[in-house]
C-alpha cells in the first residue's frame, strides 16, 4: 500500500489532521526567516544542506522543505526528534503511526506544531529520521534568523554539498555499495546500478540553483485530501 492510501485511509478517521496550522499572518514572524543547517550523518564526505525557511513554518513545512533540499522524494514516514530551550522533554513531531500498532514510537502530528516552538533560540538542534526502513538520520540546526529580503521567494537553498543518496537504496551501507559499484566499471552490476540511479547521478555533485521547493500546503492536500 502506497504512503498516499495510507493517509487516504486514515485522515477521515483522525480528525486533526484537518488542523494544518499556521501563525496569523500578521504575527512576529510573518516577516523573518530561519537559516538552517542539515547534514546526514554517518556519511562521509558529509552530505549537507543550508536553507532558509519562513519562520511562520509549522513543521511539516519544514520537513518539506528539507525533502526537496536534499533531494529525497518523501515517500517514506519522518519526525523530528527536538528539545527546544526551557523544553523539559525532547518532543517526536512528524508523521503518526495512524494504525497504532505501538510498533513506533508516538510521534505529533507536524502540521500542527508551528516551528518557532521548539526552535526557539540559536543553536537549537533536532534530529531528523526520514525512512524507518533504511534509516536516514540528520541534524537540523538553526544556525540564524533575518528579516526576509523584497522580491525574495523562500524557501532557498543557499549552499551544500554532495549528492542525496538514491532513494530505498538500502540504507548506509546499501548506499556504499551504490558508490562502490559506480566507482567500478567492471563491477558485474555496474550497468544496471548506472541505470537504476539515473545517467547522471554523481554522488559527489550538487548545485543549489537546482533545487525547486514545493508548496508544502499543495503536497499536504495531496497527500491527505486529494482523491
Amino acid at each position: 500500500m502506497s504512503k498516499k492510501s495510507i493517509y487516504h485511509k486514515n485522515y477521515t478517521e483522525n480528525a486533526y489532521l484537518m488542523n494544518y496550522e499556521k501563525p496569523p499572518k500578521q504575527s512576529i514572524y510573518s516577516n523573518q526567516v530561519y537559516q538552517f543547517k542539515i547534514e546526514l550523518l554517518d556519511i562521509f564526505p558529509t552530505i549537507w544542506r543550508r536553507i532558509l525557511v519562513p519562520a511562520d513554518y509549522n513543521f511539516w513545512d519544514l520537513h518539506v522543505a528539507i525533502q526537496d533540499a536534499m533531494g529525497w522524494m518523501d515517500s517514506h514516514l519522518h519526525h523530528f526528534e527536538i528539545k527546544g530551550k526551557g523544553k523539559r522533554e525532547a518532543a517526536l513531531v512528524g508523521m503518526p503511526d495512524f494504525y497504532g500498532t505501538g510498533e513506533l514510537p508516538e510521534v505529533f502530528p507536524g502540521w500542527e506544531i508551528p516551528m518557532f516552538r521548539y526552535f526557539n533560540d540559536l543553536g537549537v538542534q533536532a534530529k531528523y529520521l526520514y525512512d524507518y526502513g533504511d534509516g536516514w538520520e540528520h541534524t537540523v540546526k538553526l544556525e540564524g534568523y533575518m528579516f526576509r529580503e523584497k522580491k525574495v521567494k523562500y524557501p532557498i537553498c543557499i549552499g551544500g554539498q554532495r549528492a542525496c543518496p538514491p532513494e530505498d537504496c538500502g540504507g548506509i551501507s546499501g548506499y556504499h555499495n551504490v558508490i562502490e559499484t559506480l566507482n567500478n566499471p567492471f563491477h558485474p552490476d555496474h550497468r544496471d546500478m548506472r541505470i537504476w540511479v539515473g545517467e547522471n547521478w554523481d554522488g559527489d555533485k550538487f548545485d543549489k540553483s537546482k533545487v525547486s521547493f514545493y508548496d508544502p500546503y499543495k503536497r499536504w492536500k495531496y497527500a491527505f485530501l486529494e482523491e
